[in-house]
């Protein structure tokens, strides 16, 4: 199975040339070192940048530029610092072309829950509410299990939602899904080593599996 590296090596397969993507707080933020080469697309981090860059080398640190996680980062030829009211105008006016988040649930209707963990304390939904309320295109970068090993694939999310139906692609551990219109998780491609009955035992929602799922290839 992947680690979270490896999911977002994966994940950054999704992105094409000319893209404007937004990268959500976690997993999200390790694509930016995963673009595949002649891929030209521009990273907006919400809290106010365009033209967002891989993180820095040990020792190249800028304290004064970081993403929406509170990470440092790099900026690339070219790039934009704002402030945050512009950014939220970007997403709202749907100028991002794919958002990715991460999750802790999904359901199999697309439904999504990122934001809160009742009686545990929690500093504000931030900003997924407006990615998924205005994204054309949102892809999950989870753990396809709690560390309780419950599935966070759910028929229905248990926890607090975020947005309704809005997901398209989810990206775990174990492998590559897309949430159909009718609802329930299409496995498009298995984590290497990984087999279908495997994915299969820790998906609590409605999935589907061909016979010959492949095997992803990360590089």
């Amino acid at each position: 199975m992947l680690d979270k590296n490896g999911i977002a090596k994966r994940i950054a397969k999704e992105i094409k040339d000319g893209y404007y993507v937004n990268l959500g707080i976690g997993i999200p933020t390790l694509v930016a070192n995963y673009i595949p080469n002649g891929v030209n697309v521009v990273l907006q981090s919400e809290n106010g940048l365009l033209g967002m860059g891989p993180f820095p080398f040990e020792g190249e640190e800028d304290p004064d530029l970081i993403n929406a996680g509170k990470q440092t980062i790099t900026t690339l030829p070219g790039s934009s610092i704002f402030d945050s009211a512009m950014s939220f105008g970007m997403i709202r006016a749907q100028k991002i072309d794919l958002t990715i988040l991460g999750a802790m649930e999904v359901s199999e209707n697309g439904d999504i829950a990122n934001w809160k963990i009742p009686g545990k304390m929690v500093k504000g939904m931030g900003g997924a509410m407006d990615l998924v309320a205005s994204a054309k295109n949102i892809i999950v970068a989870m753990q396809h299990v709690n560390k309780a090993g419950e599935s966070k694939l759910l028929p229905a999310c248990t926890l607090p939602l975020t947005g309704v139906n809005c997901i398209k692609k989810v990206v775990t551990e174990l492998g590559v899904f897309d949430i159909l219109p009718e609802g329930g998780f299409k496995l498009l491609e298995r984590a290497p080593g990984v087999t279908v009955e495997e994915i299969r035992n820790a998906t609590a929602g409605k999935l589907y599996a061909d016979n010959d799922v492949p095997e992803m290839i990360v590089d």
